[in-house]
């Protein structure tokens, strides 16, 4: 489909006004083209070739807008670090529509009447982050939005220095979050609560649709999903940084990239967020943070969902985040027959992993090609006489398991390539003299994170000891 076919529409602004606002996109200066993401471009059914073409460079930087598209920014609430905020919204994000149920959104486009004094911009920093760690993502199987392109110009941005401004169109199945029902419950605007969680089951439970109950039935959903999604984050030790509600999706999809990273050293205490001064959103504690949040959100629901009902799909959060977790590292260790001890084991690693601060990723990576020699891994750390314990009881476990293809099947859920922030930062630093090659190349990785890339192979190693778990601002 070529670009000028492509008919969006915006349902969301059917809701009463006090829901959004609209907008137009403030275009920069001078735009060009990054990159593409071709495998998004055919989610919504536009042919690769159009990505190639001025228009879609116009059409990137707000200036040039589809049929049936209406922008506008959506208004929001939200606990940012455990702290009410009454108004939020997208401050620098500009909703174009939907089609093929993807909602399409600017992020750097300007100003809104969210922006609370900010200039609404995104630099280049801080964009090719969020386009290629949303691929990253859902190549390695978690719930996420995605990214179509990125833009860059030649208009200045001022950060903790200057930097050049910058856009990428995101792509999700829903923009609402918990914060949305947060600004109806607390600006005491309780009777559009229930449009909008009408609203929220078309869009993302039309299962639900006609259900007497359909709001109970919702909120389990979203406990549910939650609850696998933060499973996932934590099974491959990312560490989102900024789980406020309002970055929280209704969707149960990983949205608002921001001080992300991926654990280094496997750390449970590790905070990537300059912000989070107390840790708060430190790795390990990403569950709690998430029922919170899930209570949070039930709190808000209460005109529509009593909170006897909230409270106890609530209950449901820890079993459903264990076991979903617990399959999930299980096959990392290759595991297919299910052992009541298949826990205690999987934690007595992750205490070794912590103590002797071994790099999660590399360890799984080298764990998938075990076959009893434990030269390697032991090399991982000193003092390896946990881990030798630690191989002594894995050996036994393995005794119970068909290990036929146990190799193969490790090797296709531990990844060799992570996209490390020290690796982001490599392809950040090109990009910002002017050499996007490494953003594309990266890109290639992320969509094939499994694979041998021999003219990478720096990157499937250790962080080098001055790069390893950075912290990061709220603007990265």
């Amino acid at each position: 489909m070529k670009l000028n076919e492509i008919v969006l529409n915006t349902n969301y602004r059917e809701l009463d006004s006090h829901f959004y606002t609209d907008t137009k996109a403030s275009p920069l200066n001078s735009p060009y083209l990054i990159s593409f993401n071709s495998s998004t471009a055919e989610l919504i059914e536009l042919d690769v070739s159009e990505c190639e073409h001025e228009d879609f460079i116009h059409f990137m930087n707000g200036s040039y807008m589809l049929s049936g598209s209406t922008p506008f920014a959506m208004c929001y609430t939200g606990y940012q670090f455990g702290h009410l905020v009454p108004r939020l919204g997208d401050g620098r994000a500009l909703n174009l529509g939907k089609t093929n149920s993807w909602n399409l959104q600017l992020k750097g486009s300007g100003s809104t009447l969210y922006s609370r004094g900010g200039d609404g911009r995104a630099v280049i920093r801080s964009s090719i982050r969020e386009y290629l760690i949303s691929e990253a993502m859902f190549t390695l199987g978690v719930p996420t939005t995605r990214a179509l392109a990125i833009i860059g110009s030649d208009e200045n941005v001022p950060r903790a220095r200057w930097e050049k401004g910058a856009i990428v169109l995101r792509m999700s199945s829903s923009w609402v979050r918990f914060g949305t029902f947060e600004y109806f419950f607390y600006n005491h605007k309780h009777e559009l609560l229930a449009p909008l969680a009408d609203y929220v089951i078309k869009e993302s439970y039309p299962h639900l649709e006609g259900e007497v109950n359909r709001y109970y039935l919702m909120f389990k959903e979203i406990v549910s999903g939650t609850a696998k999604m933060i499973a996932h984050w934590q099974s491959l030790g990312f560490n989102h940084g900024v789980m406020n509600t309002d970055n929280m999706s209704i969707a149960c999809v990983t949205i608002d990239y921001g001080p992300f990273a991926f654990l280094d050293a496997y750390d449970y205490r590790n905070v990537c967020n300059k912000s989070d001064e107390d840790g708060r959103y430190a790795f390990g504690n990403q569950p709690d943070v998430a029922h919170w949040n899930l209570s949070m959100l039930a709190k808000a629901l209460t005109p529509i969902l009593s909170i006897e009902q909230s409270e106890q799909l609530l209950e449901n959060f820890e079993d459903i985040f264990d076991e979903t977790y617990e399959a999930l590292m299980c096959a990392k260790l290759g595991l297919y027959n299910k052992d009541e001890k298949d826990n205690k084991l999987i934690q007595y690693l992750l205490s070794v992993l912590n103590n002797r601060s071994i790099d999660y990723t590399a360890f799984f990576r080298l764990l998938s090609h075990y076959h009893g020699d434990r030269t390697t891994l032991l090399s991982m750390c000193a003092l390896p006489k946990p881990l030798i314990s630690w191989l002594d009881d894995y050996d036994q476990r393995l005794e119970k398991e068909n290990t036929q293809n146990r190799h193969a099947r490790m090797l296709r859920c531990n990844p060799k390539y992570i996209l490390k922030n020290y690796i982001l930062q490599e392809a950040i630093d090109k990009a910002e003299v002017g050499d996007n090659s490494l953003v594309n190349e990266l890109l290639y990785i992320a969509q094939n994170p499994y694979d041998e890339h021999p003219k990478f192979e720096r990157y499937a190693g250790i962080a080098p000891s001055k790069l390893g778990n950075l912290k990061l601002s709220c603007s990265s």
